[in-house]
């Protein structure tokens, strides 16, 4: 189901708690959101969509996945840049990686690791960030 884009600072800075099993509608949600939305967004976290649950999609390309709990494991190539978040107006500054390696489940909570670079690990750097509640 399509939801509706969360605005409100006070709920995006909540911290997000890990998915679980029970949690699968969370992931189909987002994924319906960030595929309404594609015209605009690139990647989503639960938060956006209102659930505070670490899970985040993302758009690779013409195909667009979900990552429940995913940890960075591994990155290099330190730079700075501004980004912009569907939640929130303007763009801020941000510290992200070139390469970043990935540790997460799929949306059938199958263990999973990515090695990503470029653009979309700059994607998935941004919406893991929403976990922690900062602001991007």
């Amino acid at each position: 189901m399509i939801k509706e884009i969360v605005r409100d600072p006070l709920f995006l800075q909540q911290k997000s708690e890990p998915a679980t099993k029970d949690d699968r509608q969370i992931i189909t949600d987002l994924l319906d959101t960030l595929r309404a939305n594609l015209d605009r967004c690139v990647g989503m976290a639960a938060n956006m969509i209102g659930e505070k649950k670490q899970i985040i999609a993302i758009a690779m390309g013409p195909f667009q996945i979900a990552m429940v709990n995913p940890v960075i494991t591994k990155q290099s190539g330190r730079y700075e840049t501004e980004e912009g978040c569907l939640s929130l107006d303007g763009v801020r500054k941000a510290v992200r990686y070139k390469i970043i390696e990935v540790d997460y489940l799929d949306s059938d909570f199958k263990k999973q690791h990515g090695k990503y670079e470029g653009f979309v690990a700059q994607i998935i750097q941004h919406e893991i960030q929403h976990f922690s509640g900062d602001l991007i």
